[in-house]
């Protein structure tokens, strides 16, 4: 059972996400709540496996309340489906770079939310590759470069190359055609990719990508 945890200031919206999600074989809806203050103690309270969380709420945004549920240094963190209303807006990113796996529109269907739901909680970014590229691309130019240079990374040539693919927006059949390789020869990149930039997600490497200029 996929065990979530629904926070939105909004009742009716909040009671329609936790009636939704109730309403699954494989999930639960383990508490609700209206703000991110409230948000955070139950999450380290319930230790759910995904939160879905609001950006704007009262007292403790979505953002910060992620930051300190799922942001770098966070010993336990918490995987994060963040939901928005407007696509693309300036929260989107901010909240990626706080920790979240992936966003969601809250005028979606409610089979994306329940495949959100899902793909986050199996470890994997919400976001399709295309949507990546577009929202990164948008904020690339707010990303201040770290002091490292791309040899400071630590990845092969190859898995570097990857990287870059990635970031660009390529699904892993678009890397496998570009490189000639196979699609599980991808998955085994991007498997050590993530592992070896301790990253959760495709999102948070592509993020990493930018702030390297390894991408422009």
């Amino acid at each position: 059972m996929i065990r979530v945890l629904v926070c939105d200031d909004q009742p009716l919206i909040r009671t329609g996400f936790a009636t939704i999600i109730g309403a699954q074989p494989d999930m639960t809806v383990v508490g609700e709540c209206g703000d991110g203050h409230t948000a955070v103690a139950l999450a380290r309270d319930l230790a759910p496996d995904v939160v879905v969380m609001d950006v704007r709420m009262p007292g403790l945004d979505g953002i910060e309340a992620t930051a300190r549920l799922a942001g770098a240094g966070v010993p336990h963190p918490v995987k994060v489906l963040v939901v928005t209303t407007f696509n693309l807006d300036e929260y989107v990113y901010e909240s990626l770079r706080a920790g979240a796996s992936g966003f969601l529109l809250k005028d979606a269907p409610p089979a994306h939310l329940l495949h959100g739901i899902r793909t986050v909680a199996a470890g994997a970014a919400l976001l399709a590759p295309e949507v990546t590229r577009q929202l990164v691309g948008r904020y690339a130019a707010r990303i201040r470069p770290a002091s490292d240079t791309p040899g400071d990374v630590p990845l092969s040539a190859r898995e570097l190359e990857v990287l870059c693919l990635i970031a660009n927006g390529l699904s892993n059949s678009e890397i496998a055609a570009t490189l000639v390789i196979s699609q599980e020869t991808v998955k085994t990149y991007v498997s050590r990719i993530l592992t070896k930039l301790d990253v959760r997600d495709r999102v948070q490497a592509v993020v990493y990508a930018y702030r390297r200029g390894l991408v422009t």
